[in-house]
């Protein structure tokens, strides 16, 4: 684990801590993340996680949900929330993405909201079961004009995140106000 990385987003999530209420899930869930139909365990990713708003919702629709950042402070927050709305199921991970290997055909859904490292999607495309789907939303180019010192390698081109799962079956894609978001199913 990278150590400056971490300090860096501890410092962030430290500073944010009391600065603003306690962020709900990304509303893109609510209509995308299906509900249990079979008898089995259901498991979940998200993955750069953050306060895991979106986990622990995960989490409390049923999914066995693994919760991974480099922000022990964002972790250490969700963990007290999750205490607090009595949601088990979530397993929060310490991890730096950079050092973590996603096992393959693991996850019925996975998350990632406001993170982006391609070289890792090759990994999270793989770590989706067949059927399953991926759900992503992250800034793109367009982004640079409500913010012109973001750093433009953290920023998909239009249409990019999109090609990266081209032979998945497309649910939702959209480019909209510097976000693309995305709903990708699995071929089985």
């Amino acid at each position: 684990m990278s150590a400056a990385d971490r300090n860096y987003w501890d410092r962030y999530y430290r500073l944010q801590k009391g600065t603003r209420d306690y962020p709900a899930p990304d509303p893109i869930l609510f209509e995308y993340v299906p509900p249990h139909v079979e008898p089995r365990v259901h498991r979940a990713l998200d993955l750069g996680c953050g306060y895991g708003q979106n986990a622990l919702w995960i989490a409390s629709q049923g999914y066995i949900t693994d919760a991974i950042d480099i922000s022990r402070v964002a972790l250490a927050v969700a963990q007290v929330r999750a205490a607090r709305q009595k949601i088990s199921g979530v397993n929060l991970l310490p991890a730096d993405v950079d050092e973590y290997t996603l096992q393959t055909d693991r996850y019925d859904v996975a998350v990632v909201m406001r993170f982006i490292k391609r070289g890792l999607l090759p990994e999270l495309r793989a770590s989706v079961r067949p059927g399953g789907r991926v759900i992503y939303m992250s800034y793109n180019t367009q982004h640079l004009h409500h913010d012109p010192d973001y750093d433009p390698e953290q920023l998909f081109r239009l249409g990019e995140l999109v090609g990266y799962f081209a032979d998945w079956r497309i649910l939702y894609s959209a480019n909209n106000n510097g976000v693309s978001q995305l709903v990708a199913v699995k071929p089985e």
